[in-house]
């Protein structure tokens, strides 16, 4: 199947701010910050890796402008830098509309082997993170009183089985969990909670972290024959914190053309 083509931005989350973390880099959140920025979002992106922060910061301010972007260093598993991410986030711009918790660690270990550390560290990465930054946004928008979008980045995985993936699914299950249940508590707010749930988007660190068999096995099971461009998941992403979707919260959308 031919590449899909790119789609220019619309104006969608013009004049909006928001938060994307994991976002250095040619990822999901990387295409995030992009797609954000083409539809005319004001952002302040994190990542836990400083270098490739900085380097994508600068690359992107060249071609939006440096008023369009902030960046911070943020490791989502310690809360005094999730704190200082929203203190940021709240200097820069005000009010913030919109929080992308885009975050997660992976990983291969079968179960009867896999370590307490494995364990906890995709979970508190994955799962704690994300409930980390979901209270920071929470406490965000009740401060400011002016509604908000948090979108979490879940995985079909939460669904699904795959060997020696118990503890990212698990950590993935449990972000759809939580963002039905932020998803009510935040509703009086006058905030939405969404998620998508990607099967296979393409990255460089999946690369390292995957054998080429294995992502041979998983690109034969999508529909099309080919995995999803990150700036795919990133348009639904869109969707989710635009006005489009003003009706949807608590849902976990599937960007997905698995058929097994």
């Amino acid at each position: 199947m031919n590449e899909p083509d790119y789609i220019p931005g619309h104006g969608l989350l013009r004049d909006r701010s928001a938060v994307i973390t994991a976002a250095a880099g040619a990822g999901i959140g990387g295409a995030t910050a992009r797609r954000f920025l083409e539809e005319g979002a004001r952002i302040v992106i994190s990542d836990a890796h400083a270098r490739r922060l900085k380097e994508t910061e600068q690359a992107l301010a060249a071609e939006f402008g440096a008023g369009r972007i902030t960046a911070l260093p943020c490791d989502v598993t310690d809360e005094d830098q999730v704190q200082a991410l929203f203190a940021l986030a709240e200097q820069t711009h005000g009010a913030l509309d919109i929080v992308v918790n885009n975050a997660g660690l992976g990983g291969t270990a079968a179960l009867v082997d896999m370590t307490d550390e494995q364990w906890s560290r995709v979970l508190d990465v994955t799962l704690n993170g994300t409930f980390r930054c979901t209270r920071a946004a929470l406490r965000s928008f009740r401060r400011t009183g002016t509604g908000g979008v948090v979108v979490n980045n879940a995985s079909v995985i939460g669904w699904r089985a795959q060997t020696g993936q118990a503890h990212y699914a698990a950590a993935k299950a449990g972000v759809m969990a939580l963002t039905r249940c932020a998803a009510l508590e935040a509703a009086e707010l006058g905030v939405r909670i969404n998620a998508v749930a990607p099967s296979l988007a393409m990255h460089p660190h999946l690369v390292k972290v995957t054998s080429a068999e294995l992502l041979e096995q998983l690109t034969a099971r999508e529909a099309f024959g080919r995995y999803a461009e990150p700036w795919e998941v990133a348009n639904v992403i869109v969707f989710l914190a635009s006005g489009y979707s003003s009706y949807m919260t608590g849902e976990t959308v599937s960007v997905s053309s698995q058929h097994a």
